[in-house]
């Protein structure tokens, strides 16, 4: 049992229910923030109820910190933040991700909280896109090409200007999956390729190019290692995050089509002007609206391929997964329980297993 607390925000989701598990039983106390507890938190853990974009809130949240488990804070692994797919500019990203993160900070040492570190979860997407052939590092450009990285390039330049004596670490993370999936991007682009949708066929950028990912499990073996060597890590660290080996479109495409019909899927690239009218009609018709949208036609070319170096050395961290080796295991689950997947990804049933 380390001493010190561990405070886990976005405690509800995903990953932070993962990172709350993880480090139960090893701190003193393991609490999640979150808005809403959504019922038992896992075993030697604590939820409180915040809202991070209320002053108020998040100061009572850290006072109860306080009166209840102490001041000796070892870590703040900060997940909360606001995503969308719109693709355009949303007061939210400033409200939740921007000021919330803000809010966070000047609270931690309003209410007298000694804080070892502070972790922010930024994205790969930070950075000007690459090019095949080419791995980006923590030194490559920063030039996010849509609202949400913005708003995490935003939210790091506030925490290096505003940390104080808080040592800061942005994990500047790849997308993420498990075994079930749970990758918004990856789910839908599975959904049309088992439904054999049309728009399955088609592409806007050039289909080799492809985006780092990683699995959950080696997320929260990495969050597990930057707090257990938070003494030794520098006071300002920037981190990228993702398996070293980024599938390009065309082979994720191949290789889903093949596991589950067992045959080859040829993707046509589209031209870009094309493809926007085509998302953009698509959008008009009536009914459940496509997640394709016209604004991620200009991103289709983005190619995220990373250089993990620093992550290996600072923290002797290497993905256990890759998503080539657990595609067969994700999809072996939609086969079998397709009606399940479904939920499970918070995609709509097709008509042949609403029934």
């Amino acid at each position: 049992m380390n001493p010190g607390i561990v405070i886990v925000t976005g405690s509800n989701g995903t990953i932070g229910e993962a990172v709350m598990r993880r480090f139960a039983g090893k701190f003193d106390h393991v609490v999640g923030f979150d808005r809403k507890a959504p019922g038992p938190p896992p075993p030697d853990c604590v939820y409180i109820p915040v809202e991070i974009t209320s002053d108020d809130s998040v100061l009572n949240g850290l006072r109860v910190i306080r009166e209840h488990h102490g001041d000796q804070v070892a870590s703040v692994v900060h997940l909360a933040a606001y995503y969308d797919f719109l693709g355009k500019p949303s007061p939210r990203y400033d409200e939740i991700t921007v000021q919330g993160t803000a809010r966070l900070l000047r609270g931690l040492t309003e209410v007298g909280l000694a804080v070892e570190q502070f972790i922010f979860s930024s994205t790969m997407l930070v950075h000007k896109p690459g090019e095949p052939g080419l791995f980006i590092t923590e030194d490559w450009p920063l030039e996010p090409t849509w609202a949400y990285p913005e708003s995490k390039v935003r939210t790091e330049q506030l925490i290096l200007a505003e940390h104080g004596d808080i040592p800061v670490v942005l994990l500047r993370i790849s997308g993420v999956y498990d075994d079930l999936c749970n990758s918004i991007p990856l789910a839908h682009q599975i959904q049309r390729i088992y439904e054999r949708q049309f728009s399955g066929h088609l592409y806007s950028g050039e289909t080799a190019h492809g985006q780092a990912f990683m699995h959950n499990d080696d997320l929260v073996d990495a969050i597990e290692r930057v707090v257990e060597r938070r003494a030794q890590l520098p006071p300002e660290l920037a981190l990228l995050l993702g398996e070293p080996e980024a599938l390009s479109y065309d082979e994720l495409q191949h290789t889903i089509a093949r596991i589950i019909h067992g045959q080859s899927w040829e993707t046509q690239e589209v031209p870009a002007p094309l493809a926007r009218v085509g998302a953009w009609l698509q959008n008009l018709l009536p009914g459940k609206k496509p997640f394709i949208k016209p604004w991620m036609v200009d991103r289709a070319n983005d190619h995220y391929a990373l250089d993990i170096t620093r992550a290996r050395t600072l923290l002797d961290w290497e993905p256990r997964h890759s998503l080539r080796g657990t595609l067969p295991k994700m999809l072996e689950v939609l086969k079998q329980d397709p009606s399940g997947w479904y939920q499970q990804n918070n995609l709509d049933l097709p008509a042949d297993l609403e029934q």
